[in-house]
């Protein structure tokens, strides 16, 4: 059953500092990125190009989704499995190569530390990120490759 879904988001460029692109060095790359329900996030460019590093940037926001993705999936997975995860922290990474036309994703590595309830849950556990992997939307419609580099470990 092949099913569709919409998603629809708005952003609003707030940079005009009163000449609006009038010179590169002359606005702002503050903007708004919003939608129905959720709170506004606030955005700009990556410091590197002349972004305000206080703000979400579309490559962090990126490489966020990812991560999202991934466990998301991964907690439904370990659920379904019988797996009792008690915690989760991903510190993913995303590499991007400037080239003389933008730029792109060379890689985003996700390195979920989990830790779960019991020893006999560790091997499975490790084992769902794959599942996790080959089910995460996000992963699936990028063209650069998601890696992941998880540890599990038993509470306790």
């Amino acid at each position: 059953m092949s099913r569709e879904h919409s998603y629809q988001t708005v952003v609003t460029w707030t940079g005009n500092k009163g000449t609006g692109t009038s010179g590169y060095r002359d606005f702002g790359r503050e903007h708004e990125l919003s939608a129905e329900g959720p709170p506004v996030i606030a955005g700009s460019s990556d410091p590197a190009f002349r972004g305000d590093p206080a703000r979400w940037n579309p490559e962090q926001l990126l490489v966020g989704s990812l991560s999202q993705c991934h466990m998301l999936w991964y907690l439904h997975k370990c659920a379904m499995a019988g797996v009792i995860v008690t915690e989760y922290t991903d510190t993913a990474t995303g590499t991007m190569a400037e080239t003389a036309d933008g730029g792109h994703f060379t890689e985003v590595v996700l390195h979920p530390a989990v830790t779960v309830a019991a020893q006999e849950m560790a091997e499975t556990a490790l084992a769902l990120h794959a599942d996790a992997h080959k089910s995460c939307f996000i992963a699936a419609s990028v063209n650069f490759p998601v890696r992941h580099e998880p540890t599990v470990r038993v509470a306790g």
